[in-house]
C-alpha cells in the first residue's frame, strides 16, 4: 500500500549516522521519518563498553549510547518505524521507499545511513561472543588487551593495520591466514613482518572458538595443507575479513564502488540529486561511531540547504 503523504525527508538506518542525521533534521523542523532496519541502533548495539566516544570519560555501553541518541532524535520530532527497507525507486520524485511489509513511502529527499555488517566466519557461538573476547573493530577494542595474547583472522590491509595497532597494547598478536602469502599492500606486509610482536599462522583457518562463562579463551586452528588441528590459548579474537555494506535495496540506482559501498562526493552527495549518504555505508576506512555521527550531521545540514534552494 502506498502512502499519499510526501515526507520532507526519510532516513534509512539507525546507527550513529542515522540517529545524528535525525537529530539535525528534527531540529530543522523537517519531521524526519527513520527506518530502523534489521538491527536497530546499528553495530554499536553488539558491542559492550565504548570508550572512544567523546563526552563519556568512564565509557558507555554501546546500546545505552544508541538509546540516548534515539531519545534525543525523538525529542526533536523524529518518527521511528521498526521496518527494514527492501527496495527504493529513486528514478523520479518523489522518491519511493518500500519496506519489508509491502508499504510504500514517498519523500522529497533521502538520507541513506544503512551501515555495513562485519563479515563473520559462521562459527558456533560467534554472535553471542561479540564483546566477550570477540571483536570486529581493533581501534574500538584493542585497548582492552594490554599485555594479553590476541589472534586476528585476515590477510588484507585491514587485518595488518589491525594487527599493528593492537601491538601497541597486546604482548603478542597471531595473524591467522588461509594462504601462505598476504593480500595486503607491500608496505603493510613489510611493516607487519618486521614487527616482533606479530607472528603469522599460514595456510590455516579457525574452525572453533573456545570459551567459558567469562568469554573467549582459545581457538581451534586447522591447517589446510596437512590437515592438522591445534587448540591455542588466546585472550581475544579479532575478525578483519571485511564488511558488507547494506546497499542491496538500492539495486544499482546509486553509484557503488567495487565492494558495494556508496560513492559520495564533496561530503554526503551521491550521484542522485536529493539523495545523501553517511556513515559506514559510504565509509569503508574509518568505521567509527564518531566519524559516522559526524557524517550524519553533514548529510542533514547539506539536505536542509538543498531543500532551501529547491
Amino acid at each position: 500500500m502506498e502512502s499519499k503523504n510526501i515526507h520532507k525527508t526519510i532516513i534509512v538506518g539507525s546507527g550513529p549516522a542515522g540517529f545524528t542525521a535525525a537529530i539535525y533534521c528534527g531540529r530543522a523542523n523537517l519531521n524526519p521519518l527513520i527506518f530502523e532496519g534489521h538491527q536497530p541502533g546499528g553495530q554499536l548495539t553488539m558491542t559492550t563498553m565504548v570508550e572512544n566516544f567523546p563526552g563519556y570519560p568512564e565509557g558507555v555501553m554501546g546500546s545505552e549510547l544508541m538509546e540516548k541518541m534515539k531519545q534525543q532524535a525523538l525529542h526533536f520530532g523524529a518518527t521511528f518505524v521498526a521496518e527494514t527497507v527492501v527496495e527504493a525507486d529513486l528514478k523520479s520524485k518523489p522518491f519511493k521507499i518500500i519496506t519489508q511489509d509491502g508499504q510504500t513511502y514517498l519523500t522529497e529527499t533521502l538520507i541513506i545511513a544503512s551501515g555495513a555488517n562485519a563479515k563473520f566466519l559462521n562459527l558456533e557461538s560467534e554472535k553471542e561472543l561479540i564483546g566477550r573476547g570477540l571483536s570486529t573493530c581493533a581501534t574500538c577494542d584493542g585497548f582492552f588487551y594490554r599485555n594479553k595474547i590476541v589472534h586476528i583472522v585476515g590477510g588484507g590491509d585491514t587485518a595488518l593495520e589491525d594487527a599493528i595497532f593492537i601491538t601497541k597494547f597486546a604482548k603478542k598478536v597471531y595473524l591467522v591466514h588461509r594462504r601462505d602469502e598476504l593480500r595486503a599492500s607491500k608496505i603493510m606486509r613489510e611493516k607487519a613482518k618486521s614487527n616482533p610482536k606479530i607472528e603469522f599462522i599460514w595456510n590455516s583457518v579457525i574452525t572453533k572458538i573456545l570459551h567459558d562463562d567469562s568469554g573467549v579463551n582459545g581457538v581451534t586452528v586447522s591447517n589446510l595443507k596437512n590437515g592438522t588441528t591445534e587448540n591455542r590459548n588466546t585472550d581475544g579474537l579479532f575478525y578483519a575479513i571485511g564488511h558488507t555494506p547494506n546497499t542491496s535495496f538500492l539495486k544499482g540506482q546509486v553509484d557503488l564502488d567495487d565492494q558495494g559501498f556508496i560513492k559520495t562526493n564533496n561530503g554526503p552527495y551521491t550521484n542522485i540529486e536529493g539523495v545523501f549518504a553517511c556513515g559506514d555505508v559510504q565509509d569503508s576506512y574509518y568505521r567509527q561511531a564518531i566519524t559516522a555521527a559526524g557524517s550524519g550531521a553533514m548529510a542533514a545540514i547539506t539536505l536542509e540547504r538543498f531543500l532551501e534552494q529547491h
